[in-house]
């Protein structure tokens, strides 16, 4: 690891100052085209991380009494902070994960979109009010912030996943405790800093570092009521199964097999551009990326001209024009999906398209994997039952609509799915019996905007509540319920030991 001193570190937020880590534990970011080191990010000690929870929870008590209003003019100014930076948080993703520019500010964007929909709070954190449900008693409900909230994002969407998180939770009148991807924290404290200046108070949102110990500790905390955490599987569980038995709500966006149908009646042209973008954007790092094609009846004709259009992709650093495919995000990363692809070839996997050691002029040295296509891949082979994180497509087979469909209802993952037709009735007939939280039709990755909530399912997701949309409101608040009766100074007492009846 790198020492420099010319190397800057990031820092960690707590009661609103930025302020340099005692550690003595650090990683370095690296810029995954390059390796050059970027900056150094520290593992909080335990007194550091502590010290963040104190200050959310002082903090706690004046802003949950914040008015609404107020709470919503700050995500107002932060949503046009974020546009007017925009370009630089591209700059700063790309550089730290990987992304093409374009990619980067999708990334951004997408995020966005979650801080507008924080910006509209007042409308979103509306209880409910039942007039005269007794004589003279009304029933009302409140809905009302928990206290201290963490979040717990992943590397490949440095910006969009802590927009999914901290904003939400403060505009209901949390604060919150973020601890991002110790592999590209950059983007994220930017972000932070652009909130801040946003009006954001001291201690509502504060940020630490760190890895296992650190998602432990936040796991544990007494302090802290609900967790929302995004990122693989194996994590996910032990979040949920560590924050549940601790009492907290939790909400767990895991990994993903997703699964493409492709009926011979669907677009061709657009169905393999929505194949290739979906499958090697973003060099497959995307829990909803296309990662199984299943090509139906005479569908699978069109097999070698998706090998074609992956062919076409250009691999190379996502700060480079014309950059469809940029690096992995660590040597690790490239070296875990090459060995996927060559399990995947030697247990009988005919491999069209290998994207191993591409020639990338200029960045000999970077984590770079091509567009990797196999065909005949079967439900037992391990490309098929891990998640690759890489851009890998694996092509299956099926003779009707009915059987690909019970082979994406047979996987145990459910993020999302696809089908691409020009037939409205194989269309309902698919949403209708597919068991996957998230359906797109002739829509490649169908993570919706955030007026609905992200709702994948079954392996891909634990808590019964989503990010975003109406759903992380009631995540974020306790419901209470008030029954109230006001009486007339005239009016005469009852007797004792009556109980009000709904008559």
């Amino acid at each position: 690891m790198t020492h420099s001193s010319s190397i800057p570190s990031i820092k960690l937020l707590i009661d609103g100052q930025f302020v340099e880590s005692t550690t003595t534990q650090w990683r370095d970011v690296v810029n995954p085209a390059t390796q050059q080191v970027l900056a150094r990010v520290p593992f909080a000690t335990e007194a550091e991380m502590h010290a963040a929870v104190a200050s959310a929870r002082e903090a706690f008590k004046s802003w949950r009494r914040t008015p609404i209003g107020a709470r919503a003019r700050i995500f107002l100014r932060y949503q046009q902070l974020i546009r007017e930076h925009l370009k630089e948080l591209a700059a700063i993703l790309s550089a730290e994960q990987g992304k093409t520019l374009a990619d980067a500010e999708g990334d951004v964007l997408r995020g966005l979109e979650v801080v507008e929909h924080a910006a509209g709070i007042g409308n979103l954190q509306l209880g409910e009010l039942a007039n005269n449900v007794a004589a003279g008693v009304d029933t009302y409900t409140l809905l009302q912030p928990l206290g201290v909230c963490a979040g717990i994002t992943p590397f490949n969407f440095p910006a969009m996943i802590p927009l999914w998180m901290f904003p939400m939770a403060i505009a209901t009148g949390n604060t919150f405790v973020l601890k991002p991807s110790e592999q590209d924290p950059m983007v994220t404290m930017r972000l932070v800093e652009l909130a801040l200046e946003a009006g954001i108070p001291p201690g509502v949102l504060n940020v630490v570092h760190g890895g296992a110990e650190a998602v432990n500790l936040l796991c544990d905390h007494p302090d802290i009521k609900a967790i929302s955490f995004v990122g693989s599987t194996r994590v996910g569980s032990h979040v949920y199964q560590r924050a549940s038995q601790a009492g907290k709500r939790v909400q767990c966006m895991m990994g993903a097999k997703n699964h493409a149908i492709v009926l011979p009646d669907a677009h061709k042209e657009q169905t393999l551009a929505n194949l290739a973008g979906a499958a090697f954007g973003a060099a497959g790092q995307r829990c909803m990326a296309i990662s199984v094609a299943i090509l139906v009846g005479a569908a699978r004709a069109w097999l070698p001209e998706l090998v074609e259009k992956a062919r076409t992709l250009k691999v190379g650093a996502g700060s480079e024009p014309g950059t469809d495919v940029g690096p992995l995000i660590s040597r690790t990363a490239r070296e875990r999906v090459e060995g996927l692809i060559a399990r995947g070839a030697a247990e009988g996997a005919e491999l069209l398209l290998d994207g191993r050691h591409p020639q990338v002029s200029g960045y000999a040295d970077g984590n770079f994997v091509g567009p990797t296509l196999f065909s005949g891949v079967t439900a037992d082979m391990s490309i098929y039952r891990e998640e690759i994180f890489g851009p890998v497509l694996c092509v299956m087979q099926a003779e009707t609509l009915d059987e690909a469909i019970a082979i994406v209802n047979a996987n145990p993952h459910g993020n999302g799915t696809a089908l691409f037709t020009r037939s409205g009735a194989a269309a309902r007939h698919f949403q209708e019996e597919i068991d996957v939280g998230q359906v797109g039709i002739n829509v490649p990755i169908p993570v919706p905007v955030p007026i609905f909530s992200f709702t994948g399912s079954r392996a891909s997701k634990l808590g019964d509540l989503g990010p975003y949309g109406k759903q992380v409101v009631q995540f974020y608040t306790q419901t209470k319920t008030v029954t109230a009766r006001w009486f007339d100074e005239n009016e005469v007492g009852g007797p004792v030991n009556t109980t009000i009846t709904l008559k």
